[in-house]
């Protein structure tokens, strides 16, 4: 795969989305659905690289592990080009947001200005391999609430990214939030993901305003059950595994 990303078109989207009313969003939800970041070609393209094997380190059968039912595989380091231009592209404008969070509450920030000094920090830490995921779902299978977390490094944001279009080559399996909050019962927030869209969400938690100014408030993310067609999804997370 080539690794020459900075001219890739997908980096043209990422800043022009309005990331100002994107923040908002996450601080009052912790989740926030973003403009379309790749064309329904690129979908179709990144979705096909599921049948080759050859890119991707590992396959997870999560029927097996009894994290839901479906598949997912980790690519390898060498990411197909536009998987390292969102993630290049993307890193900047989640990294304010990071940093903000941790202000709020009270937490140490230590991720620095790029994501190539951030990827050396998990690879020195042993958290060296690729947690770029691309999910392939049938009908029946489901996703259990669950945390991408690997080790002590941690990047409180990541993205999903639908490659299917909603309600034509699949049916249900939207992506769920759940929000667990103290003395209370949960509160779920579905979202159907757009075809080349984006939802930027919370990897563990998000600060919610409290009486004692901001509470870490846990967020779990899910899929319910895919009714018909297949659903494929590119997971793009900024910590290593």
């Amino acid at each position: 795969m080539k690794t020459q990303t900075a001219n890739h078109p997908t980096t043209a989207r990422v800043p022009n989305a309005d990331w100002t009313a994107l923040t908002a969003e996450l601080d009052a939800h912790g989740c926030a659905l973003t403009p379309r970041l790749l064309n329904p070609a690129q979908c179709r393209e990144i979705a096909a690289l599921y049948d080759r094997p050859e890119l991707f380190r590992t396959t997870v059968d999560m029927a097996r592990h009894r994290f839901g039912s479906g598949q997912y595989r980790y690519f390898t380091h060498d990411l197909p080009e536009p998987v390292a231009a969102l993630r290049e592209a993307l890193y900047p404008h989640l990294l304010t947001i990071a940093r903000a969070w941790a202000d709020k509450l009270h937490r140490p920030a230590p991720w620095p200005d790029t994501l190539t000094e951030w990827t050396a920090m998990c690879h020195a830490a042993g958290q060296d391999k690729s947690s770029q995921i691309l999910l392939r779902y049938g009908p029946g299978d489901w996703n259990a609430l669950h945390r991408d977390i690997f080790g002590d490094l941690v990047f409180p944001l990541q993205v999903v990214i639908g490659l299917d279009a909603y309600g034509t080559d699949y049916t249900g399996g939207e992506f769920l939030l759940v929000e667990q909050r103290p003395r209370a019962q949960s509160r779920g927030t579905a979202t159907a993901l757009p075809q080349g869209h984006g939802l930027v969400f919370t990897t563990r938690d998000r600060p919610v305003p409290s009486a004692r100014g901001h509470r870490a408030g846990p967020r779990p993310p899910g899929g319910p059950t895919v009714r018909t067609g297949r659903r494929h999804a590119l997971g793009l997370v900024f910590h290593g595994a």
